[in-house]
């Protein structure tokens, strides 16, 4: 990391960072493209877990590709200043790399299920059978994580 001084070092910060947020962003290689899409998610501390139909491009491009990027942000607002240039936003931010896999146990779909539910609300949630059976499950084992935060421009 270039700026040091920015970097999150402490992991409970970063798995903070994680917890905290709405959206990641998983990114996957689609031949020479890069290919990004924002997604609900999942987190137990060590993998990230997102659900998806069964088929489609994204399903394609982790069967051809497992290794992906995820990257998580929190907005902490904007930070203004006497000029254009001088203007910045403060934020928290994670990049995460690692191999995702296709979650194909029964049981195992619905514990990943509980934690994307988790991360938006309280509560217990059930599933039917029938819901677990049609819907995808991608688990990313996450290799390396950094974190950056910038408080001022």
């Amino acid at each position: 990391m270039r700026r040091r001084e920015k970097e999150i070092t402490d992991r409970s910060d970063i798995d903070a960072v994680i917890r905290q947020c709405q959206v990641c962003h998983l990114g996957l290689t689609d031949g020479d493209q890069p290919y990004v899409v924002p997604l609900s998610f999942g987190y137990d501390g060590e993998a990230v877990y997102f659900h998806s139909a069964k088929l489609g491009r994204k399903i394609d491009l982790l069967q051809s590709n497992p290794r992906v990027c995820v990257q998580f942000e929190i907005n902490d607002g904007l930070i203004t200043g006497p000029e254009a240039c001088d203007w910045s936003t403060a934020y928290r931010s994670v990049m995460g790399f690692g191999t995702a896999c296709l979650v194909e146990d029964p049981a195992a779909k619905h514990s990943a299920l509980a934690l994307l539910m988790a991360q938006y609300s309280p509560g217990e949630f059930t599933f039917s059978p029938t819901v677990v059976d049609r819907t995808a499950i991608i688990k990313v084992t996450l290799d390396l994580v950094t974190g950056k935060r910038s408080t001022s421009a």
